[in-house]
């Protein structure tokens, strides 16, 4: 059975935490927590704690076997924008887009 967790309106843009679910997607729970621990991004400190969730929610929900989970599905999908203008050249406007994205991990 598999456990999820999920963090919507992630303040930070998917295309920044991709490539980390990639490096932890099929890895052991353990395993992947040891790895991001030692990633120097923001969005690494924000997949651990939705990893740590699922892992929390597998305890929480009596999975047997807790050490041998596995992360076996990482969804990093793009969430709603705050939209800014700013001032452009020759009186013209630029819109600036605030990306926010949803974290979905399912651990088994």
């Amino acid at each position: 059975m598999a456990y999820k967790a999920i963090h919507k309106h992630a303040r930070i843009s998917a295309q920044k935490v991709r490539p980390l679910a990639d490096l932890v997607r099929g890895k052991r729970v353990d395993d992947a927590l040891a790895i991001l621990k030692f990633q120097p991004h923001r969005g690494a400190r924000m997949l651990e704690k939705v990893i740590a969730s699922a892992f929390a929610n597998a305890e929480d929900r009596g999975a047997p076997n807790r050490a041998g989970l596995k992360v076996i599905e990482v969804k990093v999908d793009g969430g709603p924008m705050f939209k800014r203008v700013q001032p452009g050249s020759r009186g013209m406007a630029k819109i600036i887009r605030k990306r926010f994205s949803h974290i979905t991990v399912a651990v088994e």
